[in-house]
């Protein structure tokens, strides 16, 4: 007697065959709609080295690697409810691998997570949908065209990564409405200016690096105040002068704006960035004297200016010098070692510079520290704590997680 199949192969618009489970043998008809969705993107795979797609086999997809089931609460039915694709590397037929009809039909996800694959085209419509769906990487993948808009409706989502991708154009000012924690948009093709609404952002970890941004950055930076951690500018196109405003990043802990067209002096403001441990403005076109507050600030554990064009260090400046805190090279301090030529200082200050807002440079939004504050180990020259290891500078590693 020949043995009835559970499955139904279907053939989609494209003329693909699907297959579909029949009713029967599932834990919940949410389970069944999972398999489904599941077993047709098994279909669209043609590379999978570490035989992930071997598990992908009978009705029980909670056995399935790379996912999470749990009982959801609104239909108190077991459901796929998370996707752990991290490094799976896998490879679609003809070199196409889309999210649509996959990520968009798994109606319970609260977590996405695809780092290291190949899926391309960009993210479909449906899937802000869902209604638990916290966190969103889409990192390391081949996902091009627009900043994908979609995301912007995930009203719930905490963490979204969408960095090593070919991501173009700007960025919606609406992204900064997203009430995530971090928010990784580093090594796409995104340029124009950074919204002005940057501040908006409750994200603690903001990565523009790597990108193509252009313009100032924006002075609303400082509404992020008690919320911004890490943030990092390095290796855009970001020119004009600092706003005074970063120095109220009383919680930042890593401000990096290296390998950039910035220029002007540093605000005296930077002095009130308490908790800062890495500064790094190098490789820009920033002059003038370093601010002797910027080199006491009590949790500085590397500040880096070198390739600028700064003119003078005070003895505070001097003592992280020493202690190889500060990194100054090739500036135009006269009496230093390893600087510019007087002839390439000379000619870049021969042509007339100055800030649009000069007088805000000076403005100091917090109390100076006065020396007599100041602890004696803190004024001891010994070496200073080792820099941290930052959240955010892990993004810039390629398929790292």
């Amino acid at each position: 007697m020949k043995r009835q199949s559970k499955y139904i192969m279907r053939n989609d618009e494209s003329g693909c065959k699907n297959i579909e489970a029949q009713p029967g043998g599932f834990a919940s008809p949410r389970l069944r709609n999972a398999f489904n969705v599941i077993q047709n993107f098994k279909s669209k795979i043609q590379s999978d080295p570490k035989r992930v797609t071997a598990t992908w086999v009978g009705n029980n997809v909670c056995n399935y690697t790379g996912f999470t089931c749990a009982v959801v609460p609104d239909f108190k039915q077991r459901s796929v409810i998370g996707v752990d694709f991290n490094g799976f590397l896998f490879g679609g037929k003809g070199s196409r691998l889309p999210l649509g009809g996959f990520i968009d039909k798994l109606d319970d996800l609260v977590f996405f997570h695809a780092n290291s694959n190949n899926f391309t085209g960009t993210v479909p419509p449906g899937t802000a949908k869902h209604r638990f769906f916290y966190e969103l990487d889409l990192s390391n993948n081949k996902l091009s065209g627009a900043f994908p808009t979609e995301v912007l409706a995930a009203s719930n989502l905490t963490f979204l990564d969408l960095r090593f991708n070919t991501f173009n154009n700007s960025v919606p000012s609406t992204v900064f409405n997203l009430d995530v924690d971090v928010l990784f948009l580093n090594n796409n093709n995104l340029f124009q200016q950074i919204p002005r609404t940057l501040g908006s952002t409750p994200a603690h970890y903001i990565t523009f690096a790597n990108n193509k941004f252009s313009g100032t950055i924006p002075r609303s930076i400082g509404q992020a105040s008690n919320t911004l951690y890490e943030v990092l500018f390095l290796k855009n196109g970001l020119s004009g002068c600092l706003p005074m405003e970063i120095g109220n990043l009383k919680q930042s802990t890593v401000f990096d704006v290296s390998f950039n067209q910035l220029t002007g002096p540093i605000p005296l403001s930077f002095g009130c960035l308490s908790n800062v441990q890495l500064l790094n403005l190098a490789n820009n076109k920033f002059y003038g004297a370093v601010p002797e507050s910027v080199c006491q600030l009590p949790k500085l554990a590397k500040l880096t200016l070198a390739k600028n064009w700064f003119t003078q260090v005070g003895p505070q400046c001097r003592k992280l010098i020493r202690k190889g805190v500060l990194d100054i090279k090739l500036n135009c301090i006269l009496d230093l070692p390893n600087q510019r030529s007087a002839a390439d200082c000379a000619n870049f200050f021969s042509k007339p510079r100055q800030c649009p807002n000069e007088r805000s440079l000076t403005i100091i939004p917090c109390r100076r520290r006065s020396s007599s504050s100041t602890s004696s180990e803190e004024k001891s020259d010994g070496p200073q704590a080792l820099a941290p290891a930052p959240l955010s500078y892990r993004t810039l590693v390629p398929h790292r997680l």
